[in-house]
């Protein structure tokens, strides 16, 4: 395996075990639309800071969410290209999946005339 080969494969791994857990993925869904603090983070799921904050570090190490230091406060907003893996990976199921269900289709309607 190349190593730019290994790299797509451990950011892969990385950002699919982030999304595996449901905290994490209900704090990503949380910072979708504007940047937030830890602590709103945190008492938006009922969570402790402590918790959410560890989840935060896990997303960031998967390239799925960033932080902008505003004073004493960190605003976290999901990375969209960190899931630019993920999506890849998903991706390359489709045409396969299309092409079966069009010719199921077609075949439907030759038989049904």
């Amino acid at each position: 395996m190349t190593p730019a080969i290994a790299t797509k494969d451990e950011e892969l791994d990385r950002a699919l075990r982030a999304v595996a857990d449901r905290n994490r993925r209900a704090i990503l869904s949380v910072v979708r639309a504007s940047p937030r603090s830890v602590n709103d983070i945190a008492a938006e799921l009922g969570l402790s800071q402590q918790v959410a904050s560890h989840h935060l570090q896990v997303l960031r190490a998967a390239k799925l969410a960033s932080s902008t230091r505003v004073g004493k406060q960190q605003f976290f907003v999901v990375e969209t290209d960190g899931l630019a893996a993920v999506q890849a990976f998903l991706n390359e199921f489709w045409p396969s999946k299309l092409n079966a269900l069009k010719a199921a289709v077609e075949a439907k309607v030759r038989k049904d005339g």
